[in-house]
């Protein structure tokens, strides 16, 4: 029995890409997306639910870890709760957190597949070495952030002295904590913006790094807006990790512009505000071939009168 192969027809990412999908086809694959990330988060959610315990320890350690936090008697580490559901509530909120974090290749995949057809071939290139990279700058900021908020909560309980009790309360201090991370994670993609101004094509690498006062300015400034503690080392720690991302940017952007032969075109060495040289050497002119004459034209033909118009029959027949 002979079986006939079937032919498949192009994909959907094939079809989105030439324009041959319809406004309806776009609207049920963005729903079909949707439905598949909603579905991966709620499992996330679960496992996150799951290692909510797990992980608010682990967030409560930089406070934990010193001596002021631990009871005497029981060697615990104190917090206060104001509300009763407060423990319950924030452990749904990091379980939220976490199950994002789980599903975050799933929902990625689905928010990329449905943009990824109307990009061109390069700029999906780049999408993938900048995706590629903001996973671990993001996650070098949290690790940073961790320890500033260990040596940033030692410099402010310490000030408080020996005569004041403090117990800190468990839900501001995790919102304290997460939020100390996500903002440090953020400050860390700050050098993708530089590699993104480069690769398009808006500014050089030798633009770049005459902009390091500027930049070595603005990271300092930034880090004593953000930095939670007063003390002068959560700042100088993430203006210092700022500085040296923003210079490795510009050293990478330094090898893309030799890749694209950047800076060899014909008035590269020129300053902007220099004139460019000018040929002003003269070459001679030869006369040209004479121009014979030409015969003139015949003078027109008399037009010929129009005929009369017949009245018998009218415009119709």
């Amino acid at each position: 029995m002979a079986f006939a192969l079937r032919k498949r027809g192009p994909s959907n990412f094939d079809r989105a890409a030439d324009g041959s999908m319809t406004l309806i086809e776009h609207i049920r694959e963005l729903r079909t997306r949707l439905f598949r990330a909603s579905l991966a988060i709620v499992v996330g959610f679960g496992f996150g639910i799951w290692l909510a315990t797990p992980v608010r320890q682990l967030l409560s350690e930089p406070y934990c870890n010193l001596p002021q936090s631990r009871d005497p008697d029981t060697g615990l580490c104190k917090f206060v709760q104001l509300g009763v559901a407060d423990v319950f509530l924030l452990n749904l909120k990091i379980g939220l957190w976490v199950g994002l974090i789980f599903a975050a290749p799933v929902w990625l995949y689905q928010l990329w597949a449905f943009i990824a057809p109307g990009l061109h071939r390069h700029e999906r290139r780049y999408a993938y070495l900048f995706t590629a990279l903001a996973a671990p700058l993001f996650a070098a900021g949290a690790v940073l952030a961790f320890f500033v908020t260990t040596k940033g909560l030692e410099f402010l309980l310490n000030v408080s002295g020996d005569d004041i009790a403090t117990n800190l309360e468990v839900t501001r201090y995790i919102s304290f904590v997460t939020n100390l991370i996500l903002l440090f994670g953020v400050a860390f993609e700050f050098p993708l913006i530089v590699l993104m101004l480069n690769f398009v094509g808006l500014a050089s690498a030798r633009r770049l790094l005459s902009w390091w006062r500027v930049a070595i300015f603005v990271f300092f400034a930034f880090s004593a807006v953000v930095t939670p503690t007063p003390d002068p080392f959560g700042m100088t720690a993430l203006a210092i990790c700022l500085s040296a991302l923003y210079f490795g940017a510009v050293g990478v952007a330094f090898l893309n512009d030799r890749r694209k032969g950047r800076g060899r075109e014909l008035y590269a060495d020129v300053a902007d505000d220099e004139v460019s040289p000018l040929d002003l050497s003269t070459e001679p002119v030869e006369a040209g071939r004479r121009v014979e004459a030409v015969d003139p034209i015949a003078a027109p033909e008399p037009v010929a009168a129009p005929a009369p118009i017949e009245r018998r029959w009218d415009d119709m027949t």
